[in-house]
């Protein structure tokens, strides 16, 4: 099966394909090429899904910005 390249996975199976990275690095019956070649697509997992974070941040921004009544506001997690 072919490998993805980061920033065509979705953020969710980015956040996925990290999850078992963490998992199998880990659990040390990885050699160190393994290791580093993991580590490595971590790393690069780690940047698109940033980058997928930030462009959802500036979408928000955008939307609020267009409508000045939903302005941010602060969060109460506490019901009247």
């Amino acid at each position: 099966m072919a490998v993805k390249k980061p920033e065509n996975m979705s953020f969710e199976e980015a956040v996925n394909e990290l999850e078992s990275i963490v998992q199998e690095m880990e659990h040390g019956e990885l050699t160190l090429e393994q290791s580093l070649k993991q580590f490595e697509r971590g790393i690069k997992l780690t940047q698109a899904s940033n980058h997928k974070l930030q462009q959802a941040e500036q979408k928000v921004n955008i939307l609020l910005a267009n409508d000045e009544a939903s302005a941010p506001s602060e969060f109460s997690d506490q019901v009247d």
